[in-house]
């Protein structure tokens, strides 16, 4: 089941499970886009007080983001400078 891939709900594409997609916690997001941990704050500001925010999510008190949309965020973010 690991290796098991699923057709989106619309396209029928054939997309990875979401838990491959799915950062949980400031300092998961914080490796994922600054490189280390200590950066955690970063990501809190930029999910809440920044003027450009970073695309998360809560789920009950934790902070999460999609690896995905967070590499499209980026990606938009080097285009519109």
């Amino acid at each position: 089941m690991e290796n098991e891939m699923r057709a989106g709900p619309a396209t029928g594409e054939v997309c990875p499970p979401l838990a491959d997609d799915l950062l949980r916690g400031a300092e998961a997001i914080a490796v994922f886009v600054f490189g280390h941990a200590k950066h955690r704050r970063k990501v809190y500001y930029y999910a809440s007080d920044a003027k450009v925010r970073l695309p998360v999510f809560r789920i009950g008190n934790v902070i999460c983001a999609r690896k995905s949309r967070l590499m499209e965020w980026i990606k938009f973010q080097e285009v519109n400078l």
